[in-house]
């Protein structure tokens, strides 16, 4: 049971990071190649309530889906992030690091090659990837009773780059035309989808928030050691391979709609943990709200930063977040 004043603070920490959300999808929606600045935001109040005008279609059937999505895989890689942060009790762990979204890539590039185009069927083979690599992951560190940060770090380093490997292989075997885009897929492209891939892919996490925020106490129980959770009544091998397996799952659904972005798990969470502290019941639904408008945020530069076109979103994380997880891994040393 929940005392009010952590319900009070959970309500509080909520509130403000869906009011950041809220905010940057403003921006989203706002700023774009055709505008920015203070102009287009009172642009874009007007065309609200102006249908039938070229702002209007711009706002509603392009950017505004645009943002949905970016909202949805910043909240599903900043959870998930988190998650394996606790799981692993690894502040740098993160699925792009471990391998989880490059085997989760290898699996829908295998079914784009088998011509299974549809969500569900790159879905499932990019699920099939990603849990093949976690459990190849933490295979190669099982040898010690207590998984080391460097071994951890590692394995999941070099199963990335074996994943990269083997992407490149698959992209130099196949003369399929939808694979002549891929290099910008695999940095990361929220250009692609339509509402219904959008509507899918929030169907499909959605309900993993839920089961997450739920059992998020569980999750501090398990910072206390295995011995000390166990003791509590909690079933740490059950609640350890249903968790792993859950962000998997939502790791790949995203990484099959939109390619892969790094270093988003380990930035959000990191800093969200900073400020509120290691309550899970808290920073699950701030990782949700903040990783959704860091995400948004990042979009939006991708969009307005080159002076003709856009460049993938990973390239923004990937800039934030390789130098914070260089400076995590010389503190931690």
């Amino acid at each position: 049971m929940i005392v009010p004043a952590v319900l009070k603070r959970i309500a509080l920490v909520t509130g403000a990071a869906a009011v950041f959300l809220v905010a940057a999808m403003f921006l989203g929606v706002s700023m774009g190649s055709s505008g920015a600045g203070w102009s287009a935001i009172v642009e874009t109040a007007r065309a609200i309530n102006e249908p039938g005008t070229t702002a209007h279609a711009i706002i509603w059937n392009i950017r505004f889906p645009r943002v949905i999505l970016a909202a949805l895989v910043g909240a599903v890689l900043s959870l998930g992030g988190l998650v394996f942060q606790a799981l692993l009790r690894n502040p740098l762990a993160e699925p792009y690091i471990l391998g989880i979204s490059g085997g989760a890539a290898i699996g829908a590039i295998i079914g784009i090659m088998l011509g299974l185009t549809g969500f569900a069927g790159t879905g499932i083979l990019a699920f099939a990837g990603g849990m093949a690599t976690l459990f190849l992951v933490l295979g190669i560190v099982s040898g010690s009773s207590v998984m080391k940060k460097e071994s951890l770090l590692l394995s999941g380093v070099m199963v990335n780059a074996f994943c990269s490997a083997v992407i490149m292989f698959l992209i130099s075997l196949s003369m399929d035309s939808r694979l002549h885009n891929i290099m910008f897929w695999l940095m990361g492209d929220l250009s692609s989808s339509g509402p219904v891939e959008i509507t899918y892919l929030a169907a499909a996490v959605l309900p993993c928030f839920l089961v997450i925020f739920w059992i998020s106490h569980t999750m501090n129980l398990l910072l206390m050691g295995k011995d000390m959770a166990h003791t509590m009544g909690v079933n740490v091998k059950v609640t350890t391979v249903g968790l792993l397996a859950l962000t998997s799952f939502m790791i790949s659904m995203t990484v099959a709609q939109v390619g892969l972005i790094a270093f988003v798990g380990l930035v959000v969470p990191h800093l969200l943990r900073l400020i509120l502290g290691s309550d899970h019941r808290e920073l699950v639904p701030a990782c949700i709200f903040g990783g959704a408008g860091y995400m948004v945020l990042c979009d939006l530069l991708a969009r307005i930063l080159p002076r003709h076109g856009e460049m993938p979103v990973g390239v923004i994380t990937a800039m934030v977040g390789a130098p914070l997880f260089i400076y995590l891994l010389r503190r931690s040393g």
